[in-house]
């Protein structure tokens, strides 16, 4: 006795890059650059000893956060990374999974879930820094605890 099973088809590019149109992927991922040098500026202000730079360094470390968001504009643009993007839908998906969510997407509903996720993200974002600041004395005390064991090690 022998079976066949009928193989999905993968989806076609036509159907990938209609798909990240439509949800948007080019415009999130600017979003995410714009919002990520004064992410990085604030991390920076925490760092121990950071008032007492000299005016020299403080120069540098101010500089950094934009020339970082000039690099990963350039390394991870859109346009770099829409054909691995495509491949990877093409991976993953079959065409009638993409073909379902460009009809969720086209409809009210996908677009608001488009819309408002940028903020659903941004307050992910921030409960997880908050989560990670409660935390962070028990961290602190883990890799204390670590480095004693270490030193008595020796």
């Amino acid at each position: 006795m022998s079976f066949s099973f009928a193989h999905a088809a993968p989806p076609t590019v036509a159907s990938v890059e209609a798909l990240l149109d439509v949800t948007k992927t080019e415009a999130t991922m600017d979003a995410v650059f714009t919002g990520l040098e004064p992410v990085m500026r604030q991390m920076l202000q925490r760092i121990p000893n950071h008032q007492s730079l000299t005016s020299e360094q403080q120069r540098a470390v101010d500089a950094m956060p934009a020339k970082v968001v000039v690099l990963l504009r350039e390394e991870f643009s859109f346009a770099k990374l829409k054909p691995q993007f495509v491949e990877l839908y093409q991976e993953v998906f079959e065409q009638e999974e993409v073909d379902a969510q460009l009809a969720f997407y086209r409809t009210p509903a996908g677009q608001a879930m488009i819309n408002k996720m940028p903020r659903v993200m941004q307050k992910t974002v921030a409960l997880s820094q908050a989560q990670v600041q409660r935390m962070m004395p028990r961290m602190q005390q883990i890799i204390q605890q670590m480095v004693r064991e270490a030193q008595a090690g020796q």
